[in-house]
């Protein structure tokens, strides 16, 4: 399992942002370019999961400290 380094604010931006994206694709799927639109899948997947690999890479985190 990935180890969570999303935080909750970034979470949410992630689903609306991922979310939005693939709605887009269904209003504008006679588009030339409507399939950019499925880029939506990775925020989302990562926003739902609570985990980057991206930020794994570069170790990022926007999880708030444990003490």
């Amino acid at each position: 399992m990935l180890k969570k380094n999303v935080g909750s604010i970034d979470r949410a931006l992630r689903i609306l942002l991922g979310l939005g994206l693939l709605i887009g694709f269904f209003f504008n799927r006679d588009s030339a370019y409507s399939w950019l639109y499925l880029i939506g899948v990775i925020p989302l997947v990562t926003g739902l999961m609570s985990s980057c690999p991206l930020y794994s890479i570069l170790g990022l985190s926007t999880c708030p400290l444990k003490k």
